[in-house]
């Protein structure tokens, strides 16, 4: 494929509304600066395939409790850069129960092995404090009529048409469409009444294609309060060349629906994150919008999160008060990826956070009883307590490793349209979306004790 062309980060600042920082990252030191006032103006068959091609195959899995990846050669059932869905395994007898429990047993120690593995892994370095420390928050409990109030809350035609289809464009790191809807995200963010503190992290690196650049879009509701409740996405897409119809990549799924969703999260919650910041709140909202997910060539340590790499590392040295770093200011690190087709799984991976995926599942479970989710057939349909899936490799890494809780919200197995040009808004089922984004609103609500 052709070398995509390389560009730098947006080069000018535009105006923002009042209480929005904007920042950038220059020769290893971030500069924030805050401008005049006013406001503010991202895997499957190969997409070059013409129509008919069967999908090639996916060149690996792993079981659970195994290291996925997002990137060629192995996956969530499938690999992130393989093929089309593998065939259904045959039917097994159940083993006795005994054997079950002693499995269950082993593929729980593997998976705290793996977690506590990677969080002492190269760059680590544990957050202050006792093991799980960050994890000892408690949420509120909402009534009936709370909940269905946050579930009204969601606007599905805003988030669709204000924030999804400006995000569907060619937008591979370094590229016009890249930069265009970082400013799009910015823009979004900085209209709201909450008052957003918007940074950019601006970095360049060294990829297969030579020297790219790169920015994450970090936006945090207020910066004072102790600890952070983080969601992040990737806004990045993956870099293919058109295919033999001139069709180009889209990544709806990858990852433009999430980025959409967080954007719409912030929007429907603007209120009320705003009475909580006003009333100085010991956890606030952190935004991660990363760039450089996706691989150039094969996924690599070195090839692949960019973005993430480079801001974990920053926000591991980086001061939020005198004995704590970003990093250890974030209490929960919540990553959605791959979200948007009809009917996701969604399991947990991480034992050490099981509890607040239980959330997530009973709150699906209260939504559906209430009749808030729209062409749901099963109290619970998306988010599955088992099995309990190994960790896929996705922008939650370089976080995990330095000790942050994660919590990943992924498609396993993956979309049939993943990394194909297919991945568009015609595949893409607005009711689940809705759906999601309902269920999100009413966890973070309990969250930050909205």
């Amino acid at each position: 494929m052709a070398p995509p062309p390389v560009g730098g980060p947006c080069g000018s600042p535009c105006s923002q509304a009042a209480g929005a920082l904007y920042g950038t990252r220059r020769a290893g030191a971030w500069l924030a600066f805050a401008p005049p006032l006013g406001p503010w103006a991202r895997l499957g068959p190969s997409p070059g395939a013409g129509p008919g091609c069967a999908p090639p195959r996916g060149r690996g899995s792993l079981s659970s409790l195994g290291t996925m990846r997002k990137g060629p050669g192995a996956g969530a059932r499938r690999g992130r850069g393989g093929g089309g869905p593998e065939p259904s395994a045959p039917p097994r007898r159940a083993p006795p129960r005994l054997l079950l429990l002693l499995l269950l047993l082993l593929l729980l120690a593997a998976g705290a092995g793996l977690y506590l593995g990677w969080g002492s892994g190269a760059g680590g370095g544990q957050p202050r404090g006792p093991p799980g420390a960050q994890l000892g928050h408690k949420p509120r409990s909402l009534s009936s009529s709370q909940v269905k109030r946050l579930a009204s809350l969601v606007d599905l035609p805003r988030l669709w048409g204000s924030f999804l289809k400006p995000m569907l464009i060619e937008r591979y790191p370094g590229s016009p469409g890249n930069r265009k809807v970082r400013q799009f995200i910015v823009d979004s963010l900085a209209t709201l009444a909450a008052g957003w503190r918007i940074e950019l992290d601006a970095f360049e690196d060294r990829t297969p294609r030579g020297v790219v650049s790169f920015a994450n879009v970090v936006a945090t509701l207020d910066s004072a309060a102790r600890r952070r409740l983080v969601l992040a996405c990737h806004y990045d897409s993956k870099y293919f060349p058109r295919d033999r119809q001139g069709r180009i990549f889209l990544g709806a799924t990858d990852s433009a629906v999430p980025c959409a969703i967080l954007l719409e999260l912030a929007t429907a919650l603007d209120a009320s994150l705003l009475k909580a910041k006003e009333q100085g709140s010991e956890v606030t909202l952190q935004l991660l919008f990363l760039d450089g997910e996706e691989a150039f060539g094969e996924w690599s340590e070195s090839d692949s999160l960019y973005g993430a790499r480079h801001l974990a590392e920053h926000m591991a040295k980086a001061q939020h008060r005198p004995d704590t770093s970003q990093l250890q200011a974030m209490s929960l690190f919540v990553l959605l990826d791959l979200l948007g087709a009809r009917n996701p799984t969604i399991q947990n991976h991480f034992p050490l956070t099981a509890s607040w995926f239980d959330r997530l599942v009973g709150i699906e479970k209260r939504l559906h009883q209430l009749g808030l989710l729209q062409s749901h057939p099963r109290e619970q349909t998306y988010f599955q307590r088992e099995p309990v899936y190994g960790a896929v490799e996705d922008d939650h890494v370089p976080f995990l490793r330095k000790g942050v809780p994660v919590l990943h919200l992924i498609a396993t197995p993956f979309p049939w349209v993943w990394h194909t040009m297919e991945d568009t808004e015609q595949n893409l089922h607005p009711p689940t979306v809705e759906n999601l984004c309902k269920i999100l609103v009413a966890f973070l609500a309990e969250y930050l004790w909205l």
